[in-house]
């Protein structure tokens, strides 16, 4: 189901009630764009700790923003065996313009074509996207409303305030205490923000929300002292109703926080980054108050990505590119415990993806992603139980069999191959690090060694000297073949790379220690020859 901002605020009880009684969440985001173009050291690198590796993600983090959120709430069916149905539900998003509220992102062209390649709906995103903020813009926005300082500051907001503001005054002329008139097509907390302005403005009108639209009506000056003072629309009261309406999907946000369910994705780093920026609080510096944060936010994280990538040799599956493939193997008699594993089915009303696949949807790869995590679940509960009966499968079983993958996100193009959130991260198991030397080709560049290397397999460069620089790859076989290839090269001598033996800061000290060594052997020498 495919929710803007008018269908969300119908349906908020309901999602409120879902995610309440939810087995887990599966997750998936799309973004206006992914990474900026960095060049240089702001590129990520393999080289990267994952400290520097957040800290240059942040600043694409900040650059870019969520269009869609796709959410697919699998929650077990009462009295069936292991049979589980799942909500599938499209976010479509804009950021809350709202008072001092006006937010900028950029759009990267290739996830501008990408989306479009697969029928994004930018109408939906531009004109009836769900608002949101994060706790500080909400620290904002409400001070200056509940302490009567807001105002309305985006232009195009002006203009059309105005234009109301004309129309309901040249109405007013003409009108007698009692009538109405309505001003349809306004929804939203743009309704409550033009009610907020016309109630500043004419003291001889109330407003009130309908289904048509806003109604103004014509009152007198004491049944409008009357209206404002009842209880049913003190200011404050009704400021607070601008303010929820003003936060969209970020209540929703702090409801999925509060319910602490299992939250599953698939290469869900930048799915988390977004996830603290947008509806949290600005992303922080340290990298490790950032873990702690989404720690506390999700204390539950499963990557699909991490698990299928940790157990698919040992199956002897075929390689998989995406997310779509991996669902498609595990859904094929390739699993062997297709027949026998869990029962997944649409929610009605949610039933698009029965038929069709929608890959790169937010709402059918969040599906997938909740599917894959029972399916590799199975999996894992049937070798546990290998060589006797196998239990009853539950959910609270499956997340026994996961255990090991809890929090462990999977992390592209770093040091480590994935980060930890409930603790240290784990050392490096990436190959290791070659340092070549060149002979007789002066003023070589990091690119010019990129493309050397290149129609042999793909390594990240690092210059370490004038003559050196260091070499890296995530594959194992790459290195050997590098080592074996370039053995005898005339010009270029490749070799494993030993911090104590090729690092210039090692070998600066050693020539100081040898510069101060040979000076106090010396002055040794001639303070005895003196004597």
């Amino acid at each position: 189901m495919d929710l803007g901002a008018e269908e969300f605020e119908q349906n908020l009880p309901f999602l409120q009630e879902l995610v309440q009684d939810a087995d887990f969440v599966g997750l998936d985001i799309e973004f206006t764009g992914l990474r900026s173009s960095l060049s240089g050291p702001q590129q990520i690198s393999l080289f990267d700790l994952p400290s520097e590796w957040y800290l240059k993600t942040r600043q694409s983090v900040q650059q870019f923003t969520i269009c869609q959120i796709g959410l697919s709430v699998f929650s077990t069916i009462e009295g069936e065996f292991n049979k589980y149905v799942a909500h599938s539900y499209n976010f479509f998003l804009f950021p809350t313009t709202f008072g001092i509220l006006d937010s900028e992102f950029s759009f990267q062209a290739s996830s501008v074509q990408f989306l479009n390649q697969y029928g994004f709906n930018y109408n939906k995103f531009l004109k009836n996207g769900i608002p949101y903020m994060n706790e500080e813009q909400e620290k904002k926005i409400k001070h200056n409303i509940l302490t009567g300082n807001w105002r309305v500051r985006s232009s195009l907001d002006k203009d059309q305030i105005k234009v109301v503001i004309d129309e309901v005054t040249r109405w007013l002329d003409l009108a007698e205490e009692g009538d109405r008139m309505t001003l349809p097509g306004i929804a939203g907390f743009q309704a409550f923000e033009v009610q907020l302005v016309l109630r500043q403005a004419l003291p001889n009108i109330w407003t009130m929300l309908k289904d048509q639209g806003v109604v103004v009506k014509k009152v007198s000056q004491q049944h409008r002292w009357y209206l404002e003072n009842a209880s049913c629309d003190r200011a404050s009261c009704w400021k607070e109703q601008i303010l929820l309406s003003a936060r969209g999907f970020s209540v929703f946000f702090q409801m999925l926080v509060k319910a602490q369910k299992p939250l599953v994705g698939h290469n869900m780093m930048m799915d988390l980054l977004h996830l603290h920026e947008k509806f949290f609080r600005p992303l922080p510096e340290s990298y490790d108050q950032f873990k702690q944060n989404i720690h506390d936010l999700f204390p539950v994280l499963i990557d699909t990505k991490n698990v299928t990538k940790d157990i698919w040799k040992e199956l002897h599956f075929p390689r998989v590119s995406n997310l779509s493939e991996v669902y498609e193997v595990l859904s094929s008699n390739l699993n062997p415990t297709k027949n026998s594993g869990p029962v997944i089915v649409h929610a009605s009303k949610c039933e698009k993806y029965a038929q069709n696949k929608c890959p790169h949807e937010a709402a059918y790869d969040a599906f997938l992603c909740g599917s894959v995590l029972l399916k590799v679940a199975h999996l894992l509960l049937q070798r546990v139980h290998s060589s006797g009966p196998m239990p009853e499968p539950s959910f609270p079983q499956y997340l026994d069999v996961l255990a090991p993958y809890v929090n462990q996100v999977n992390l592209i193009r770093a040091g480590v191959p994935k980060i930890n959130f409930s603790g240290p991260d784990y050392p490096s198991i990436r190959p290791p690090i070659l340092i070549l030397t060149v002979r007789r080709w002066p003023g070589a560049s990091e690119q010019q060694v990129y493309r050397e290397f290149q129609n042999l397999c793909k390594f990240d460069v690092r210059r370490l000297t004038r003559s050196q620089f260091l070499l890296l790859t995530n594959k194992f076989k790459d290195a050997r073949s590098i080592l074996k290839e370039y053995r005898c090269h005339p010009t270029l001598q490749v070799s494993l790379y030993r911090y104590w033996r090729h690092s210039p800061n090692i070998n600066c000290v050693l020539q100081v220690c040898g510069v101060v060594t040979t000076w106090a052997l010396l002055a040794f020498l001639l303070g005895r020859s003196r004597s």
